[in-house]
């Protein structure tokens, strides 16, 4: 049960959004500037980095989501998202994925446990102080957003089958306003 009437039955981070537009427009524009820009990271990468974070941050929404973006993006490859989400040194991931994977597991516990090692780790395996910025940014967010959608107990669907719908949408259209809005199809976030 939420912790606050949200008068919508969107899941998740959608129905806050859908409850506080004026806030939804800048956090919409700021996940689909982390998430799905081509600059550096890929999205791919962008969305693991959300999900390990959201995992290691316990929101079961966020990972889930996020999980299955990626996954959608893998080509259903659910083996390689869940050993990203549980431990990403291991995972069939490039080494400088691993690095900044490592990176934003720090960020999640703080941001001064990033130290200057980590850093030079990311940079031998060939990342770009963009790949680090962005790491560290979506790291931070999804801190942010990780706690929106606990901090409110957002509703959040258990049965996994409901996020793959979500997760095409949002690879095909972004995370504008139809995430949220009432104009959206329904029948592709059921």
């Amino acid at each position: 049960m939420p912790h606050i009437t949200l008068e919508n039955e969107f899941p998740g981070i959608r129905g806050l959004m859908a409850f506080s537009p004026a806030t939804a427009e800048p956090l919409g524009a700021l996940a689909e500037i982390l998430l799905r820009s081509k600059n550096g990271l890929s999205p791919t990468e962008r969305e693991l980095i959300a999900t390990h974070v959201s995992y290691l941050n316990d929101c079961f929404y966020c990972h889930n989501s996020h999980g299955e973006i990626a996954c959608y993006y893998l080509d259903a490859d659910r083996d390689i998202v869940d050993q990203v989400r549980k431990n990403p040194d291991t995972a069939p991931v490039s080494e400088k994925l691993k690095a900044l994977l490592n990176i934003a597991g720090k960020v999640q516990k703080g941001g001064k446990q990033v130290t200057e090692a980590n850093i030079i780790r990311a940079k031998e395996n060939g990342a770009t102080d963009k790949d680090i910025h962005d790491t560290v940014l979506i790291a931070a967010a999804f801190c942010m957003f990780n706690r929106y959608v606990d901090g409110l107990a957002a509703p959040t669907p258990e049965d996994l089958s409901t996020y793959p719908p979500r997760a095409k949408m949002v690879v095909e259209k972004g995370y504008g306003r139809h995430i949220y809005s009432k104009q959206s199809n329904e029948e592709n976030w059921k």
